[in-house]
């Protein structure tokens, strides 16, 4: 399976534009590399324009679910479709799409940890929801939004859940670009499970991006990686009997002894 990351700057407040943009991106991808899954960064229709969300976030009626929809199906691509600022009555939540090769959309995941030092309760209500694993082409997949990376015990749920590949979508700050690289490399070792991460590039309100965005096997091996500050395509192949077989060789989860230390 070929997964392509769009390491993507972000249009501040304008998701019309964002979506042309994004339309434009997927069709290049598709015409020169034809990947069975593409990935898009987080917010990635408005930005962190938290105080505007109100007036430009999308809702039940609104045109990015059918656009990706769309999107997906004339391309004959899965969109593992970042996240969007989504309104339901009165909740605000940072919505990750799942849009099969059909166009249909068959899971969502609303952030759970929200950032405090961005200020996010503020504007934003966390997810209401377990994480749960989806599928794509018969792979078992999880879906995590930046600041859940810090959160072991999320991506833990969903590989004993079976995930064999975790998605990031994210707007992780360059400041701590060492944090983003080296808890994806812990997350992909300790769950034995592939990461594919799709981050941001470019500034927005002084605060520069990391890029970065990465495909790491359960090895530990990153397959492709991002550069800092470049609108680029991060692409990689993966192979999801390399799971068992990491899985064999290591067997982690059956070594466990939850009963002693499951307190959480």
């Amino acid at each position: 399976m070929i997964v392509s990351s769009l390491q993507m700057d972000i249009i501040p407040g304008d998701p019309a534009a964002n979506r042309e943009k994004v339309k434009k991106l997927v069709k290049e991808e598709i015409e020169k590399n034809r990947p069975h899954v593409i990935v898009l960064p987080e917010m990635w229709t408005t930005a962190y324009t938290l105080p505007e969300l109100p007036d430009i976030a999308d809702h039940e009626n609104s045109e990015t679910i059918p656009f990706l929809q769309q999107l997906a199906a004339d391309h004959n691509v899965h969109l593992v479709g970042g996240s969007i600022a989504y309104q339901k009555e009165k909740d605000m939540f940072n919505r990750a799409l799942i849009i099969n090769q059909k166009g249909e959309l068959i899971y969502h995941y609303d952030k759970l940890h929200l950032v405090p030092m961005l200020d996010e309760p503020t504007y934003l209500t966390g997810g209401k929801n377990k994480a749960q694993v989806f599928e794509l082409d018969g792979l078992k997949m999880g879906i995590i939004i930046c600041y859940d990376l810090r959160f072991p015990e999320l991506l833990r749920a969903l590989s004993l859940e079976g995930a064999q590949v975790i998605f990031i979508v994210a707007e992780w700050p360059q400041a701590r670009t060492d944090h983003w690289k080296y808890l994806q490399l812990a997350r992909a070792i300790e769950n034995q499970v592939y990461i594919v991460s799709c981050n941001r590039v470019g500034t927005y309100n002084e605060v520069e991006f990391a890029g970065k965005s990465m495909t790491i096997d359960p090895w530990g091996n990153v397959l492709a990686e991002g550069s800092q500050n470049k609108e680029e395509t991060v692409r990689a192949e993966i192979h999801p009997e390399q799971v068992e077989e990491v899985r064999k060789k290591v067997p982690v989860f059956e070594s466990r002894v939850p009963q002693y230390y499951n307190y959480y």
